[in-house]
């Protein structure tokens, strides 16, 4: 299976629906997108997803980290 946003190959099982099968959900390795097998193909098919949201592998290294939420206000 390929990552529909950064087009590797290291996506695995993520989990599956607690009843009947009703959908698998996947995690990519490299960019941790995830995605349950019932959505659209725009969201599941890296032919078909969005080119503006895609990333390249080798550039998630130097992309910026999120920054932490501040703690709450007493």
């Amino acid at each position: 299976m390929i990552c529909p946003r950064c087009d590797t190959d290291k996506v695995e099982l993520l989990t599956k629906s607690p009843v009947g099968n009703a959908w698998e959900m996947y995690i990519c390795n490299t960019c941790t997108y995830s995605w349950r097998s019932t959505e659209t193909p725009d969201k599941t098919d890296p032919k078909r997803y969005n080119a503006k949201f895609k990333i390249k592998p080798e550039s998630i290294p130097n992309m910026l980290v999120i920054p932490p939420v501040p703690p709450l206000k007493a």
